[in-house]
């Protein structure tokens, strides 16, 4: 087959017929450095696909009215002619006219001059101009910071989307949402409770009954809600899922059980919110959830429990849910804490939970909540505290490792097989963690293993 890099130059050519190239022949190196540079290609024309958007946006605003290039075609705003010229959803229209606002205006002489941009958003358009992050990542790093813009300096903006647009390159889109919503929050601790209220009003569950006899469920969870509904779901679910293997026998057998069911993992998950909700979710004898009772679990600092309270008798602060990323109100942990008590997980000054020191085999149910808190889900993937066993990282029957939590980790099933069968070593450094890696030539990798939890990271940020 041709070079990877003729590949490329051939994609723009339009004049000849296209043909999907054959790779199966390219050896593991070329194949991932193939798809580098395609992600490359795309990033380069997402960004001239926002320059042309921009464009037709210009010659659709609404004062031209019918005169307007998207009425003119019969269509009423930019978004739906660039959806119907390219065969693509109105929300990919709408993601590129809005990066075309971050790149430099051309100047124009048919309209007064625009307002002068932040330097924060100035700072993302050059990136998409310059192909360092797509068109999705300039939009999710814009909203999130936009909406804690108010009150919030120019400086510390700038600093926080140049930080952003650093770190994109490296992580997958959601890893930037959940990084972006965290920084936003880290810069605007008071508007918290607001945009909690804001996807609260989102929520909603929507039954409707269909001609076939069938009934839809269509809906949204805010961040509590779902606290309380995805972990029963995958605790229910979870040898489907990837999740935890069991110990103990009754466990392992209920498992097997789970996994010779006929039913699809879809059905069993329906199967099981419609018996939840039949039994008022009292379930006594493990036969639906085994005997891992999921939690509803509230993590927030003890800084926040205790910073003192605005006019209007609330806290500046975040708090999160275990198993989600969006922070909540100092307030709605209170509310928790009242209502279900709390047990404290306390950390060092290296931001490492408290050793129970225990010297049995296996984790405790409450060394693996500390680790929950502490590491926020698989060390590795990201997979949430449900999905999760405990790892220990000095190695019980090869390194006579003591089950204390700073040598344990929580890794999901997957990662876990992985560590184990590849030989891979996590090494602790103080309060971090560390995957140690060989390439392929056996040159050994360190690679970081941060905190997946939200929680963690704003424990050491007002430490």
């Amino acid at each position: 087959m041709p070079s990877i890099h003729h590949l490329i130059a051939s994609l723009g050519d339009t004049a000849t017929v296209f043909t999907v190239p054959e790779v199966a022949g390219l050896a593991d190196a070329e194949l991932l450095d193939g798809q580098r540079a395609l992600a490359e290609l795309r990033r380069r024309v997402e960004a001239v696909a926002a320059v042309f958007a921009g464009e037709i946006a210009h010659r659709s605003r609404r004062e031209l009215g019918h005169a307007g290039l998207a009425q003119a075609n019969g269509l009423r705003s930019a978004e739906d002619l660039i959806a119907k010229v390219t065969a693509g959803s109105r929300r990919d229209a709408h993601t590129l006219v809005k990066a075309a606002e971050l790149l430099p205006a051309p100047a124009r002489t048919d309209v007064p001059p625009a307002a002068a941009v932040p330097r924060w958003r100035v700072a993302i358009g050059d990136a998409v101009a310059t192909a360092a992050i797509s068109v999705e990542a300039a939009e999710i790093i814009r909203t999130r910071l936009g909406q804690a813009a108010d009150g919030v300096s120019e400086e510390a903006l700038h600093d926080a989307a140049t930080a952003l647009i650093a770190a994109a390159p490296g992580l997958t889109i959601e890893q930037l949402a959940q990084r972006a919503a965290c920084t936003r929050d880290e810069l605007d601790l008071v508007g918290i409770a607001g945009r909690e209220s804001a996807l609260r009003e989102k929520r909603f569950l929507r039954v409707t009954r269909q001609l076939d006899g069938m009934t839809r469920i269509n809906g949204l969870l805010d961040p509590e809600s779902a606290a309380i509904v995805v972990p029963i779901l995958d605790t229910a679910t979870s040898p489907r899922r990837g999740g935890p293997r069991f110990i103990d026998p009754k466990a392992a057998q209920r498992a097997e059980d789970i996994l010779r069911d006929e039913r699809t993992t879809d059905q069993l998950t329906l199967d099981v919110l419609v018996e939840l909700l039949r039994l008022g979710a009292r379930v006594e004898d493990g036969t639906l959830l085994g005997d891992r009772k999921p939690a509803v679990r509230i993590l927030v600092t003890k800084a926040d429990l205790d910073a003192p309270r605005d006019a209007e008798g609330n806290r500046a602060g975040a708090a999160f849910f275990e198993g989600q990323t969006d922070a909540v109100s100092v307030q709605t942990a209170e509310r928790y804490i009242c209502a279900t008590g709390a047990i404290p997980i306390l950390f060092d000054t290296d931001g490492r939970a408290l050793n129970l020191g225990r010297e049995q085999r296996l984790f405790s149910e409450k060394q693996r909540t500390a680790m929950a808190a502490r590491d926020g889900g698989c060390l590795m993937c990201g997979a949430p505290p449900s999905w999760c066993e405990a790892h220990h990282i000095d190695h019980w029957d090869e390194h006579g490792g003591r089950t204390d939590i700073d040598d344990g980790v929580l890794l999901c099933r997957f990662c876990h097989l992985n560590v184990h069968n590849n030989h891979w070593r996590i090494r602790r450094r103080r309060g971090t963690y560390h995957l140690e890696q060989p390439d392929p030539d056996n040159t050994l990798r360190r690679i970081p293993l941060p905190t997946r939890s939200p929680a963690h990271a704003r424990l050491r940020a007002t430490a």
